[in-house]
């Protein structure tokens, strides 16, 4: 027992006590290697279950792989472990912003196994996403071992996520740009050096399995400022791509909700229709990577109209795999998206000039990968520093500013929510640290009660009410009714003003008569950002507070100022 209390607790170690930002690099590293560990497992088990299952590709009953593969995932997550299905990223940033990094202990693992069965299978998915929501439940479920705060749990989850990142991409920088930018939504001092060690160490756990290599290779390209010059156009498109990618995942979740069928069978259905396609066009299938290289190095020997199909056939694909049911993310999707819709732009131009000497149609590829991740997720940074760290390709830092900053601007003005952001922002969960939502969030209606205020009866003379009146510091006074012990109104110094200078309407006036029997109320269980909004509407500067009718104390506008510029503090300190 004393050994595993010195493992709970190392901030009682001398060390830690110096400075809590060793603690946070050395659990940082922890984390970093088991997420680490959790990325080359679940890439290894994709190669074999692709490897494996290549065989029978050639079967004419082959587009039933997906949907066994989609059926076993969702009966896994939904049976087995009891998780609702989703792309994992959104949950995780829910989590940050509302609970303080909190996840569940299986998640570190739910998600591997059952994105492995859809996307090992055929299904057109990505491995990012389930990495993400693995080493970011890795991160939290370290945090609670450890006995961490909140601010220092939502730093490890952001730990997780970068070093889950970092090494199935073996790319340190995209996986901490990724974390700060997506996950957390903000560039604290304090996050940084830890989501950074755990970055690289999670890059580092993937050199050791797989060796010191880039994820695909590319050739020197030789950029020209007419190439330049033409990203705008490809931004146009890869901004379109992104639009039409996340809407039509959103429309194809709203039609299977309407759908009535076992939810494995939804699944199934959606696997089917991916095999289905496979069939005729197989580079939809799985996560792509192969696809990517082809059109990288220049050797993808399909023409114009193909390119043009495989990004809307690789659309369709994505969307039947995730809105029917199937576990994954949409990062390699849009990898692949992108380079389609790179390499159709690039022999689009040569068809339309053909005297242009064009750079090589694999930059074009990689562009459009990068205009796809920062059109769908609104990360240019991440977009950016994804495509240079996984393709090595510096030389073409400056094309790529320009399509992912365009295609970001472009696909914000049509959505103004990310894809990972939209449903969030919708059901108004997003809350983001520092935020004025945040900070109300963090505070409820009981913690700013105040409860001075003297009730009184609603047959009390004018007389007694003005002996009370002089005992107390308020301004408004709450009446209940004697028999029920109920709120019933409220009195206030002005409503008795008129009665003061005369003295015969001192024991002829009731309180029933002169109260607001019409005051609005909040009750206890209230939101606060619910009740300010109705202060604000109405011009009040506070309001009476019931529970099961009756009066509990007042809220008002100078307590809620006063806790609320506690609370950013606490919220947007470094320590």
């Amino acid at each position: 027992m004393k050994r595993f209390s010195m493992w709970r607790y190392p901030a009682r170690w001398p060390l830690f006590r110096v400075d809590d930002r060793l603690l946070l690099i050395f659990t940082g590293a922890i984390v970093g290697i088991l997420s680490g560990l959790a990325a080359v497992a679940l890439n290894r088990s994709l190669s074999f279950m692709f490897d494996y299952l290549h065989r029978f590709r050639g079967h004419f009953l082959a587009f039933l792989l997906p949907a066994g593969g989609a059926a076993l995932s969702s009966i896994f997550l939904n049976q087995i472990i009891r998780e609702k299905p989703g792309h994992g990223v959104p949950e995780v940033i829910y989590s940050v912003s509302r609970y303080g990094g909190l996840l569940r202990f299986r998640s570190s693992f739910s998600r591997l196994i059952s994105s492995c069965l859809t996307i090992g299978s055929g299904g057109s998915a990505g491995p990012e996403a389930p990495v993400v929501m693995s080493g970011s439940a890795i991160g939290s479920n370290i945090a609670t071992l450890f006995s961490l705060n909140d601010k220092q749990r939502v730093t490890l989850v952001g730990c997780g996520a970068a070093g889950a990142i970092s090494s199935i991409f073996n790319a340190p920088i995209a996986g901490m740009i990724f974390t700060m930018e997506i996950i957390l939504g903000e560039w604290s001092t304090v996050n940084i050096v830890p989501i950074a060690i755990a970055a690289v160490v999670g890059t580092e756990v993937s050199h050791f399995f797989t060796g010191d290599q880039i994820a695909f290779s590319h050739r020197n390209f030789s950029i020209h400022p007419l190439d330049v010059i033409s990203c705008v156009g490809l931004a146009v498109l890869t901004a379109l791509a992104s639009i039409i990618l996340t809407r039509m995942l959103r429309r194809m979740h709203g039609v299977v909700a309407k759908v009535s069928l076992p939810f494995w069978l939804k699944a199934a259905v959606g696997g089917c229709a991916v095999g289905l396609l496979g069939l005729y066009f197989p580079d939809i299938l799985g996560e792509g990577y192969h696809s990517i290289t082809e059109m990288i190095g220049g050797i993808f020997e399909a023409g114009i109209l193909a390119a043009a199909l495989g990004a809307i056939l690789k659309i369709v694909a994505t969307s039947l795999t995730l809105g029917w049911g199937g576990s994954g993310g949409i990062f390699a999707p849009c990898l692949v998206i992108g380079s389609f819709v790179g390499l159709f732009f690039q022999r689009g131009l040569t068809v339309m000039f053909p005297y242009v000497d064009w750079v090589n149609e694999g930059c074009y590829a990689l562009l459009g990968m990068a205009g796809l991740i920062s059109g769908i997720l609104q990360a240019p940074l991440t977009g950016i520093f994804l495509i240079v760290e996984i393709t090595g390709s510096y030389e073409v830092m400056l094309p790529l500013i320009v399509v992912s900053a365009f295609s970001t601007t472009i696909s914000r003005y049509f959505e103004p929510a990310s894809f990972y952001l939209k449903d969030l922002v919708e059901r108004g969960q997003l809350l983001r640290p520092g935020t004025d939502s945040r900070v109300l969030s963090d505070l409820s209606i009981a913690e700013l009660l105040e409860t001075d205020c003297i009730c009184v009866k609603k047959d009390m003379l004018l007389r007694d009410f003005l002996n009370i009146v002089q005992k107390s510091r308020r301004n408004y006074f709450p009446v209940e009714d004697e028999k029920t012990g109920h709120f019933i109104g409220m009195v206030h110094l002005d409503d008795i003003r008129p009665y003061l200078f005369n003295r015969v309407m001192y024991d002829t006036v009731l309180i029933e008569q002169i109260m607001n029997g019409k005051m609005m109320t909040a009750d206890i269980s209230d939101e606060l950002p619910a009740v300010l909004s109705t202060m604000d509407e109405n011009g009040f500067f506070s309001m009476p507070v019931v529970s099961e009718k009756r009066f509990v104390g007042m809220i008002s506008k100078a307590t809620l100022l006063d806790q609320y510029r506690k609370e950013l503090m606490v919220q947007t300190s470094d320590t």
